[in-house]
């Protein structure tokens, strides 16, 4: 490596650091606030019967919330490693939690303070542990890192695994979760170096040091757009075909992993890192894991408003029977006469 981009890895302030750290955390907390928003104007419109969930206010104010958590997180890459900011999500799992519980109403479940004790612990383990350096990213240094032979290297086997797995999925119709998770997962690496390019340039070109003039800029901004958007797309699938409870979790897991190696292949974030650091960070995302597992699992859903339907037997001039479809074997099944038949009995009854 060239002395001046030694020289720019290893300008590393101890602020910018910290506050990579704490904007990620407050823009996950105003993320969990937005769904848990939004999950309370759904459970008031299924009560009131009213008008769709988009015509309201309180909807829109946690959309507007979300968009202003997901810019800090987007900031956040900016100040600090991406191996770091990304782990750093299962706080929005864990105050989303706690926000449930105590404006919501939710139940408190077992498994929702030992996954939150879990995943806090795990958070302070790898923030502790996790490569405390700050890189400042600018053009350069980006185009350098993208003609790497490492990151060549890996982005080809990414491809690779990414086509087969949408072979797998398209053409053999293989509607796995582990399948369609994985797809978004190798979308997510992209993401996370293109936002964090596009992130640290910004912030350079804020300091004075313009980088928006450069082509790898604009780039990145595509990357970053097309990659958010079908990584969107395969997890809207998931959530359709598979239960929230399950593709939270696994999602979370898969992303983090994927970050964590794209943060190392490409930043080369763990670089004179102790093995010890090494160990104690993958410790302390394994915990973030089984509690964000833990806090996802089982969690009640919102219950549908009750509608109200007569019961057969408070109809006036009919009397409940047991069975109100014909026997498959007699020989009114599925006529016209079963009809007639039932409607003489009704008759006979009110005589």
């Amino acid at each position: 490596m060239t002395s001046a981009h030694q020289g720019e890895i290893l300008e590393n302030p101890l602020q910018a650091y910290l506050l990579g750290i704490i904007v990620s955390i407050c823009g996950n907390v105003l993320i969990s606030i937005s769904l848990n928003i939004q999950k309370y104007a759904h459970v008031r419109q299924v009560q009131r019967g009213s008008e769709p969930y988009y015509t309201s206010p309180v909807w829109w104010c946690g959309v507007v919330l979300m968009g202003v958590g997901e810019l800090g997180n987007f900031a956040a890459y900016g100040f600090a490693p991406a191996s770091l900011i990304a782990p750093l999500g299962c706080v929005s799992v864990i105050a989303s939690a706690i926000i449930s519980v105590v404006f919501l109403k939710e139940t408190v479940r077992a498994s929702d303070i030992v996954g939150g004790t879990l995943a806090i612990t795990g958070t302070y383990v790898l923030v502790s542990f996790a490569p405390h350096n700050s890189t400042h990213i600018t053009a350069h240094l980006v185009q350098y890192y993208a003609v790497s032979w490492h990151f060549l290297l890996y982005l080809f086997v990414e491809v690779i695994v990414f086509c087969i797995l949408l072979y797998v999925y398209k053409r053999r119709n293989v509607k796995h979760i582990v399948v369609v998770v994985s797809l978004v997962a190798l979308l997510a690496s992209l993401t996370v170096i293109s936002v964090k390019a596009v992130s640290g340039m910004i912030a350079e070109s804020i300091k004075g040091q313009l980088q928006l003039i450069y082509p790898i800029f604009y780039v990145m901004l595509v990357v970053m757009v097309a990659s958010c958007a079908f990584q969107i797309k395969f997890l809207n699938q998931a959530m359709k075909m598979f239960d929230a409870t399950e593709v939270v979790p696994i999602n979370f897991v898969f992303f983090t992993a994927s970050a964590i190696v794209a943060g190392i292949v490409f930043y080369q974030e763990f670089e004179g890192l102790a093995l010890l650091n090494i160990f104690m960070f993958l410790f302390g995302c394994l915990l973030s894991f089984l509690g964000v597992f833990l806090i996802a699992r089982n969690r009640p859903k919102i219950k549908e408003q009750d509608r109200n339907f007569i019961a057969m037997d408070v109809i006036p001039g009919r009397r409940h029977t047991d069975k109100v479809q014909p026997e498959a074997t007699a020989t009114t099944y599925g006529s016209l006469a079963a009809k007639l038949m039932c409607h003489r009995a009704g008759q006979t009854d009110d005589s």
